[in-house]
């Protein structure tokens, strides 16, 4: 049985009961390491028994989705984040697709624009964080100006450690004005992403996906990887924890994934709205 050095180390056995304890990185805490966390946990489950959990899941959150856009209390954030190849837009494809695409919106973030590059970092994310009702989903995010940003050297030690503040300061304000927010990184390791770098290569309907560039980024693991340990560690809060979610395998990391989001929607308690006052009375007209 595999086991990590953070968050709920008991035996998996009834592991989608424990999902949430076991991947979340502890807020206030100088001890959480990457390398504890290994990228091929399975929880004990086999893929049979992970893809039930997702259907499950699935079905749970299309009645969880309804009642979130019907009360219009709360709104949803869900940040992802993962190295080059590290899934996600096979989670988002997998977890996110079969929601209702009117309660949902889905943003990738890439090399800021011009304008986007003129006014402050969190512009561009906060400008569409999503209103009551819906779901919203980054495809990185706000994190990448403390990732990247920080492996390339782009700004100094002193800007990267305020914008670690910043960030909570802005996840903060989110919270306490109803958005809820759910931040996963996917974690493989950096044999399964030489693997699936290959696949690209060897594949003709993938090789549109392979960028010269992500050889570079990869010399750079390491780095990487101290980025991402750093600003998890740092922005994990109560308000807004981070988890690390298994990658390595896919099936794995879909049903974590869609139980992570699950656990989130029915912790907001959702209820259907009564409706216009004395509905029940009114005849439809033949």
């Amino acid at each position: 049985m595999i086991r990590i050095a953070f968050g709920d180390t008991r035996p998996m056995a009834n592991h989608a009961n424990h999902v949430r304890k076991r991947y979340q990185v502890p807020t206030k805490s100088r001890r959480f390491r990457l390398e504890d966390v290994d990228p091929d946990d399975d929880g004990g489950l086999d893929r049979d028994e992970a893809e039930a959990l997702l259907r499950d899941d699935l079905e749970a959150l299309d009645g969880l989705q309804e009642k979130l856009v019907a009360a219009s209390s709360h709104a949803l954030l869900v940040v992802i984040q993962a190295m080059d190849t590290g899934g996600k837009d096979g989670t988002i494809r997998k977890v996110f697709g079969p929601l209702d695409s009117l309660g949902l919106e889905v943003h990738s973030f890439k090399k800021p624009s011009l304008e986007e590059a003129a006014h402050d970092f969190l512009w561009r994310v906060h400008r569409v964080c999503p209103r009551k009702g819906m779901i919203s989903v980054f495809n990185r995010s706000h994190y990448e100006d403390v990732g990247v940003v920080r492996v390339h050297g782009w700004v100094d030690a002193d800007t990267i450690e305020q914008r670690y503040r910043q960030i909570n300061d802005f996840e903060r304000t989110l919270a306490e004005n109803g958005t809820r927010l759910l931040k996963l990184f996917l974690h493989i390791s950096r044999d399964e992403q030489r693997e699936r770098l290959e696949a690209r290569r060897d594949d003709p309907t993938k090789r549109w996906k392979f960028q010269p560039g992500d050889l570079d980024e990869r010399k750079r693991w390491d780095d990487y990887m101290d980025a991402y340990e750093t600003a998890l560690r740092r922005c994990s809060t109560p308000w807004a924890p981070w988890y690390v979610v298994p990658a390595n395998k896919k099936w794995y990391r879909n049903h974590v994934v869609a139980r992570l989001l699950r656990n989130t929607l029915e912790d907001l308690d959702l209820k259907y709205p009564p409706g216009p006052p004395g509905i029940a009375k009114v005849k439809i007209p033949r």
